[in-house]
């Protein structure tokens, strides 16, 4: 059975072991509401001019690929949920929405905040 769909009643029924329930607004397809939520947020600050360029999953390479003698193994990159211009502070923003912490999550903020030195991260 693949992983992450329970059988109900001859039918696949897609679920989140977080519990979150996927949204699409605008078109883009967000993970839970409390992302989606954030982004409406996000939205209504760029049109009043309190930040710009708003860009919704940015990537940010954390450890390049790395090529052996026996195999190649791929890059790691940390998503984010948005990175926008914050033009009173008139510096760039990266956001994550939390509502749990995994240990992934926490082992690629880390490095993130390493490789990145000065990036203004926040969690909301």
């Amino acid at each position: 059975m693949a992983k992450g769909v329970i059988i109900v009643r001859g039918r696949n029924k897609s679920y989140n072991k977080y519990g979150n329930k996927k949204v699409v607004v605008d078109g883009h397809k967000f993970d839970s509401q409390k992302e989606a939520r954030r982004y409406g947020e996000l939205k209504l600050m760029e049109r009043a001019g309190v930040i710009k360029d708003l860009e919704l999953q940015p990537k940010f390479e954390l450890i390049p690929t790395i090529r052996t003698e026996t195999e190649t193994l791929r890059k790691t990159v940390y998503k984010a949920d948005f990175k926008y211009f914050d033009v009173k502070a008139d510096h760039e923003v990266v956001e994550d929405v939390k509502g749990f912490k995994t240990d992934v999550y926490k082992l690629k903020k880390k490095i993130l905040l390493h490789k990145y030195k000065g990036i203004d991260f926040r969690e909301v």
